[in-house]
């Protein structure tokens, strides 16, 4: 049985893997978020586990990422954050548990096993927010009885806010996980589909509406 671990801090991770391997785990270990996503998607891991203070991308964009993807694999954060809004955030996003450092074995090596003995992994067909639900499959909005179709890149920045919707997005992490770090997208392209969007929200009625927090990005807000 794969795992994949992500965690930068070289000693713990070699520790952690020790501790896995030694219960009959195969493991992979990577020390970034870039190369997290990347491994994650090249390989039929059982489980993620993740650290969330990580370089090139962190745990929560990560997170973002594969479940924005469609990768289902279950994912336990292993952080040293361990306030009530880190672990919401953890699980808002997408992670299926959370768990913080110093860690006990037993209980590491417990939930390890809780959560490779699912089978197929997190299936996700659709967001649910407030009054909204997102199909994933179709981009198909829904609030009520009215529907919308959503283009590829309203759907793609939806999703960012639907993950996470109790967060403050900043406009450098909708372009990193809609258009990619490397890509030439500026914040006037993030505020283009954000107007699309308002617009759609508004024709279908809904109560929620994304809000521009002057120097730290955006936010959903439920009238």
């Amino acid at each position: 049985m794969q795992i994949l671990l992500v965690e930068d801090e070289i000693s713990l991770s070699n520790a952690i893997k020790r501790i896995l391997e030694q219960q009959g785990y195969f493991v992979d270990a990577v020390y970034d978020g870039l190369t997290a996503v990347e491994y994650a998607g090249s390989a039929n891991y059982k489980l993620i586990i993740l650290d969330i203070m990580i370089p090139g991308i962190d745990g929560f964009e990560v997170v973002r990422t594969l479940r924005r993807e469609g990768n289902g694999t279950p994912i336990l954060v292993l952080s040293a954050r361990t306030s009530k809004h880190d672990k919401l955030s953890g699980l808002n996003c997408g992670a299926d548990d959370y768990m913080t450092k110093p860690f006990d074995t037993d209980e590491l090596l417990a939930r390890v096993g809780a959560l490779t003995r699912r089978t197929g992994g997190v299936i996700m067909n659709k967001i649910d927010h407030a009054d909204l639900s997102l199909d994933l499959n179709s981009a198909l909005l829904r609030c009520g009885d009215n529907s919308v179709q959503l283009s590829h890149k309203e759907f793609e920045v939806l999703k960012v806010f639907l993950y996470d919707p109790q967060t403050t997005i900043s406009t450098e992490a909708i372009i990193a996980n809609v258009w990619g770090i490397e890509s030439d997208a500026s914040y006037n392209n993030v505020e283009v589909y954000i107007s699309f969007i308002r617009k759609k929200l508004r024709y279908l009625g809904s109560k929620v509406n994304i809000k521009k927090i002057q120097r730290l990005g955006y936010r959903l807000e439920v009238s």
